[in-house]
């Protein structure tokens, strides 16, 4: 199967905080963990039963620690970005970013 992916993938176990946005415009925020990352999205593993429409919309927030991807060499990372839940499995949710995620470095932390 050829591979469809723009960007390189991180396996990269990190703590997330993932805000979805639902139909009624309240936001419900989960504090999860990531399988993989990359600029254009992620997944995301569930430790529960959670249970999302198709096209849910999210508000993703990761830090990064030092040395967990090699690309990344400051103290610490955080990757902020918008959403839309692709697919999801027995294991978690694939989202991918509606833009290329912004990556900053955090001083002094």
């Amino acid at each position: 199967m050829k591979e469809r992916r723009l960007y390189k993938r991180h396996t990269a176990r990190l703590p997330s905080r993932l805000k979805a946005i639902m139909t009624s415009g309240k936001k419900k925020i989960y504090d999860l963990e990531t399988r993989d990352i990359s600029i254009g999205g992620t997944f995301i593993y569930t430790k529960e039963s959670l249970s999302f429409p198709e096209g849910t919309q999210f508000i993703i927030d990761l830090t990064i620690p030092s040395g967990s991807i090699k690309e990344l060499t400051v103290v610490k990372s955080l990757m902020e970005c918008t959403g839309t839940m692709v697919r999801s499995t027995s294991e978690g949710i694939a989202i991918q970013c509606d833009t290329e995620c912004e990556i900053m470095s955090i001083r002094g932390s």
